[in-house]
């Protein structure tokens, strides 16, 4: 149950992942800390009153045993910080995910590769990310992206169509379909690979979530791909992500007459590598295609 506990302390208003790590930490569990009087939690500095309010007042909503119960009933599991099964690599990052609710398999110790690029993709685009991703699948290299529409989507079902594990990061509940015309997908994502969040269960889709998720994606990843992307776009700002966390950049080359192009030809202006196909990646790392 510990980590449903943990999930609960995610849901209080302020309590970032930095302040609820160490508030874990000061207490000695994430039930400890749950269950703790209001003047144990202010001897314990780690929150100012309008914090321990907040957690005071999310103590009287949750039920955390029908919580749990009701999680499980749907497949959707819980991993935190302090868990051997976190994903090793996000540890490592800056602000790091406390909590990540998912449905399907963590990537273990698997090598990934992020693909990204413009949710208004074209056939091109939309046909390297495939070929990319299936490629990458078939040498046993795992798949992040975003499992949005156009090329999240077409790299994810380039490395389920060659029976290659894929990992979906979203910016909502792992239990919410979006875009709604990727039931399916996210339905055979969950089955063969994973579906992964930092949301609560039932969060809804917001803007300013998906910024935010992308530094998942990133942390997840050995490298990032991005195939398409207009001159403002944000998969370009995974790709700064990547190289704030000291990851590769890679870019697939476009029409010099596309303007989903000027954002991947300006990576590669500024050192990312030219990709034509996972062998350029897959050497980047001593692996053959």
């Amino acid at each position: 149950m510990e980590r449903y506990f943990w999930a609960a302390l995610q849901t209080v208003p302020g309590l970032g992942n930095s302040r609820l790590s160490s508030l874990v930490a000061y207490f000695g569990s994430a039930r400890q800390a749950w269950q703790a009087t209001r003047r144990d939690l202010f001897l314990c500095r780690c929150l100012d009153d309008a914090l321990c309010n907040n957690l005071a007042a999310q103590r009287e909503k949750i039920d955390i045993h029908k919580m749990a119960a009701a999680w499980e009933k749907q497949g959707i599991k819980v991993v935190t910080a302090a868990d051997a099964d976190f994903p090793a690599s996000l540890r490592k990052i800056f602000d790091p995910p406390a909590v990540l609710y998912y449905r399907g398999r963590l990537p273990g110790d698997r090598m990934l590769i992020g693909i990204v690029g413009a949710r208004k993709a074209s056939a091109y685009g939309k046909n390297a990310a495939g070929m990319l991703a299936g490629e990458l699948a078939a040498a046993g290299v795992g798949v992040a992206s975003g499992a949005a529409r156009g090329i999240d989507s077409a790299a994810h079902l380039g490395a389920l169509d060659r029976g290659g594990y894929t990992i979906a990061v979203l910016g909502c509940g792992v239990d919410v379909v979006y875009p709604p015309e990727n039931g399916k997908l996210l339905a055979r994502i969950a089955a063969e690979g994973a579906i992964v969040s930092e949301y609560w269960p039932g969060a809804s889709p917001l803007p300013h979530f998906f910024p935010v998720r992308n530094r998942i994606i990133s942390g997840l990843s050995r490298g990032i791909v991005v195939v398409e992307a207009a001159a403002k776009s944000g998969s370009l700002i995974t790709a700064d992500w990547a190289l704030e966390q000291g990851r590769d950049v890679f870019a697939v080359p476009g029409g010099i007459f596309a303007a989903g192009s000027k954002g991947t030809h300006g990576l590669i202006k500024q050192g990312a590598k030219l990709v034509e196909s996972a062998a350029d990646i897959l050497e980047e790392y001593g692996l053959a295609a």
